[in-house]
């Protein structure tokens, strides 16, 4: 299956379609990756052919904003709660109860709202790069995080930040450590009419959303990497407060973008998860 449409049920606009690669054996385990920001599926293109060479169906979605067909307008349209419907409503749609959970970046902040949440449809967790948000909450008191985070503060701004990003965010994103291919791609992703707006969207919903992320039980990996220039060590460290099922804590010598510059290393870790869940009680 290649692409094909979806639209999310619930209370979710009409005009919500997401596109998702759904590629591998249709009775292997499934494995959910969720992209984070300025992102989209194709941020995983060096993990999920290293998960199905093992024989895993991978599910990559171009989520919310990203996906041409689901711009809504408003930042109410972008609330984690509807980030997580999201994910719920394809699982159903490609006909699963459940899945292997993987998440970078905002991409990882669905994906521990929806463990903690839906853990029934959680096989297992694997988060690339952002603590679990109590965590990260919790270091903005207790170290430099707060300078880390102001960006997101910046970004509440209507229509600023578009205008300040949109010229500038291949340099940007290359300047962070993204490589220049990736760069390149993500930010002509943003030049698409509504695209970096949507994007932006998730940032400004904050704010809006009733979702509270509480503790995670499910088989959980958290991978970080020490030079992120985003996420500091504090909420990495704090993450296993927050998860009672089984847990590792991985640290690399590597920046923010792990699924593009370490993604044999990011691969490794899902699978040995994956593994690792079929063996919990």
């Amino acid at each position: 299956m290649d692409r094909p449409t979806l639209r999310p049920p619930g209370d979710l606009r009409p005009d919500v379609r997401l596109d998702v690669r759904d590629d591998g054996p249709p009775d292997g385990e499934p494995v959910l990756l969720l992209h984070g920001f300025p992102q989209d599926g194709t941020s995983w293109s060096g993990v999920a052919p290293v998960l199905r060479r093992t024989g895993l169906r991978t599910l990559v979605p171009d989520q919310r904003g990203y996906a041409p067909g689901a711009r809504p307008r408003g930042r109410r349209a972008y609330r984690l709660e509807l980030l997580v419907q999201d994910a719920v409503a394809l699982l159903d749609a490609a006909g699963l109860e459940r899945a292997h959970v993987v998440g970078h970046d905002w991409g990882g902040i669905v994906a521990w709202a929806l463990a903690a949440h839906r853990p029934e449809r959680t096989a297992s967790l694997t988060v690339a790069s952002v603590p679990h948000p109590r965590a990260l909450a919790r270091s903005l008191t207790r170290s430099p995080q707060a300078l880390r985070s102001v960006y997101v503060g910046a970004f509440q701004v209507p229509r600023l930040p578009e205008a300040l990003l949109g010229p500038r965010l291949e340099q940007l994103l290359r300047r962070s450590g993204l490589p220049a291919a990736e760069a390149a791609r993500y930010a002509a992703r943003m030049r698409e009419p509504g695209a970096l707006t949507g994007a932006l969207n998730w940032y400004r919903a904050l704010p809006l959303s009733r979702l509270r992320t509480g503790p995670v039980d499910v088989p959980t990996t958290y991978a970080w990497g020490a030079r992120d220039p985003a996420l500091g060590r504090r909420a990495a460290e704090l993450t296993a407060e927050h998860v009672r099922g089984p847990y590792r804590f991985v640290e690399l010598d590597a920046g923010h973008w792990l699924p593009e510059t370490r993604a044999e290393e990011l691969a490794g870790l899902v699978l040995e998860r994956v593994g690792g869940a079929a063996n919990t009680p």
